[in-house]
């Protein structure tokens, strides 16, 4: 792609300003409501913290309150996809997973029903509530099941459209979202399809492969490294189950090197996700940007990024790093 191709890419994914992908959900939630009656809502106690009291006020038939008792709301949801209904469960990430695995396990993925469990507050951003409720094994823990779907967008907007797009397929989600404000920049001309990445600046010395709010991170660094004559494609990883296999190996053949980026332990993540695909398919050096084999602590979200080596000066680094393996 020339350079002028390349300033109309970088200049497309400018940010609107600051929002947070908890609100996305909330208003998708809500407009899907509308499209579709079978939709039903679920929440353990933390409506306004996920912002589902715009849909409880326009469905209050449709919505269920189940209070602090979040493993019998995800049994209770597996009953109602049995009638035919659409159940969108909601809690914290810590709650909606770690906590009720079992039910997860046993209830929605054994069964194959049609149950979506949208999640807030997910990894370090979490920020002050601290090591306990800031999980980082979730996407894990919902990777390792069979019939899973999971998704973790990138912003407010694409939050929306992933919304929209669990409800519509048919079977299990886990859709992962966070709390803080962060840049809006992507659009609807985007789309959203489940399994498949979206290619936000091309490149071809090496790859940058992200999934949630580390995408704009990732853009960030590939912006940077331009300057410098750095060629750096990144890719939204917004489905890690299905992960898009083909984008993953035409990425290490065109490029030779990848650095993946995510909120999340090192292990289970998206980058052992991208690992295990160059392994079966196209060796290629790989670095990862994720938290190492450690629980988060009590702080403000920008500190503990920084703290953890989740930062766009951190993905330069592991980028520098993967450069002079690759040669």
């Amino acid at each position: 792609m020339g350079e002028k191709n390349i300033v109309e890419e970088t200049e497309k994914y400018a940010s609107r300003g600051n929002k947070a992908t908890r609100t996305g959900f909330g208003e998708a939630l809500l407009e899907a409501g509308r499209e579709n009656p079978s939709v039903v809502a679920l929440c353990a106690d933390l409506t306004g913290s996920l912002n589902m009291n715009l849909f409880r006020k326009e469905f209050p038939e449709r919505f269920i309150q189940t209070g602090i008792a979040e493993a019998n709301m995800i049994s209770m949801a597996a009953g109602l996809a049995t009638t035919g209904k659409t159940p969108v469960a909601s809690t914290f990430a810590v709650f909606a997973t770690g906590r009720v695995f079992d039910q997860i396990r046993q209830s929605v993925c054994y069964s194959n029903l049609n149950v979506k469990i949208c999640a807030s507050h997910a990894g370090l951003t979490l920020g002050e509530d601290g090591a306990t409720h800031q999980i980082l094994e979730d996407i894990g823990l919902m990777r390792s099941l069979p019939r899973m779907t999971v998704v973790v967008p990138c912003d407010y907007s694409e939050t929306k459209r992933a919304t929209k797009a669990i409800i519509e397929h048919e079977g299990p989600v886990y859709l992962r979202f966070g709390r803080p404000n962060v840049p809006d920049f992507t659009s609807d001309e985007d789309g959203f399809e489940l399994g498949k990445s979206i290619e936000l600046h091309p490149g071809k010395d090496v790859t940058v492969i992200a999934c949630g709010i580390m995408v704009w991170k990732a853009l960030e660094a590939a912006r940077i490294l331009e300057k410098e004559g750095v060629s750096v494609r990144v890719i939204n990883m917004h489905t890690i189950k299905p992960i898009d296999t083909l984008a993953i190996v035409r990425a290490a053949h065109d490029t030779g090197a990848i650095v993946t980026a995510e909120e999340h332990q090192m292990y289970t993540g998206l980058g052992e996700a991208v690992a295990n695909v160059c392994a079966r398919n196209i060796p290629v050096p790989i670095e990862m940007v994720a938290v190492e084999d450690s629980f988060g602590e009590s702080g403000k979200p920008d500190d503990l990024l920084r703290k953890y080596k989740l930062t766009t000066e951190d993905i330069l680094e592991k980028i520098y790093l993967v450069l002079r393996r690759k040669d």
